[in-house]
């Protein structure tokens, strides 16, 4: 970074933005002219989502992976508002005047260890720019899950079933309205999915997802 929210001309050239057809409903960048869209990906077509449309604006790898990890862990809480304005410009037309943003939470021990939701930073600086309400209180992670990393695609499902609710304080701040969920990175789409169905259950009308990357294949 030069500046906040600048990336030196080395750094833009090794980022993945995500520029052409991507799935509607994950991110996943697809060949073919944009015009095409919306279109699905063939693990889209095979693996329910509970969201309906999900964007991001970077591909996980190069310097997308490098911003992310250091947003995530190494306490780089400023490279949130420029993520933020990157991911402004995907989710602009997926916000609609009911809308309200929400991310994807922590446990409490992580975020008693990491002392921030990366995600949380993420939809909030989203939010003042989409100039939309931000609830960033409406799920809570009451089950403290084993990482994701290493999992194949059913284990890392079956690692959050049951692990994100809705705060039951919370639930008419959402009833009837369009929820629009925010994370830092997409693999498999089980922690998106388990938040999804939270919201949903909490009353929500619909739900689109924002991720910042898009990671191309389970790790």
């Amino acid at each position: 970074m030069l500046e906040p929210g600048t990336l030196c001309a080395r750094c833009w050239a090794e980022t993945p933005f995500i520029t052409g057809l991507s799935c509607d409903r994950c991110a996943t960048p697809l060949p073919g002219p944009s015009e095409d869209a919306p279109i699905l990906c063939d693990d889209c077509r095979t693996t329910p989502r509970p969201w309906s449309r999900g964007r991001a604006p970077l591909v996980y790898g190069g310097a997308a992976r490098k911003l992310v990890l250091a947003l995530k862990h190494g306490d780089r809480q400023d490279i949130a508002h420029p993520a933020a304005r990157w991911m402004a410009r995907h989710a602009a037309p997926l916000v609609r005047p009911d809308t309200v943003l929400v991310p994807v939470p922590l446990h409490r021990w992580r975020l008693f260890r990491r002392r921030y939701n990366q995600s949380a930073l993420l939809s909030g600086a989203l939010a003042r720019l989409l100039q939309r309400p931000h609830l960033p209180d409406l799920l809570l992670r009451p089950r403290s899950t084993h990482s994701q990393d290493g999992r194949s695609r059913l284990a890392r499902f079956d690692n959050m079933q049951g692990a994100i609710i809705a705060h039951p304080k919370r639930l008419k701040a959402v009833e009837g309205r369009h929820v629009l969920l925010v994370d830092d990175v997409m693999t498999s789409g089980a922690t998106l999915a388990a938040a999804s169905e939270a919201c949903f259950a909490a009353g929500a009308d619909d739900v689109d997802v924002i991720i910042l990357a898009r990671v191309l294949r389970d790790e």
